[in-house]
C-alpha cells in the first residue's frame, strides 16, 4: 500500500494470524478484540499538532486535527469523523448502551461516539490512542 493512496481491503490481512503479525499485542487487543486502553495513557490524548489521524490497522485517515478537542475524558476526542471512513454500530456490551466506532476499511475497533460533544456536531468521538496513528502536516 502506498503512502499517498488510501488503503483498500485487498491490502489487508486475511487471517487472524496475519493480523497478529501486523499489529502489536496492544493494537491487536484494541483493534481486533474491541479492547480499551487505560484513561490518560495514550500518546494522542494531549496532542495539539496539525495533521491527520489514521487507523493503526490499515492507514485510513479517519480524523482531522482541527476536529480534535480536550473533553477531559482521558482519551483523544473529536467532534467529527469522515463519515465515509467509519462505521457506527450499536454496542450493548458491558451492560451499557453505546455506539461503537469502527474503521470502514479494516473493521478495526477505534472507540465509541457519544452525544455530549461540542458544536457544531454535538458528538464526542472517544477514541483509543493505540487505534490511531498521527501524521503531521509537512
Amino acid at each position: 500500500m502506498s503512502d499517498s493512496a488510501e488503503p483498500t481491503r485487498e491490502d489487508l490481512p486475511e487471517t487472524d494470524e496475519e493480523w497478529r503479525e501486523r499489529l502489536t499485542d496492544e493494537e491487536y487487543r484494541i483493534l481486533r478484540e474491541r479492547g480499551t486502553e487505560a484513561r490518560f495513557s495514550g500518546d494522542h490524548v494531549d496532542r495539539k499538532d496539525d495533521g491527520v489521524y489514521k487507523c493503526a490497522g490499515c492507514g485510513t485517515v479517519v480524523f482531522e486535527s482541527e476536529t480534535k478537542y480536550d473533553s477531559g475524558c482521558g482519551w483523544p476526542s473529536f467532534y467529527a469523523a469522515d463519515e465515509s471512513k467509519v462505521r457506527l454500530l450499536d454496542d450493548d456490551s458491558h451492560g451499557m448502551s453505546r455506539v461503537e466506532v469502527r474503521c470502514s476499511t479494516c473493521d478495526g475497533h477505534l472507540g465509541h461516539v457519544f452525544q455530549d460533544g461540542p458544536e457544531p456536531t454535538g458528538e464526542r468521538f472517544c477514541i483509543n490512542s493505540v487505534a490511531i496513528d498521527f501524521e503531521g502536516e509537512a
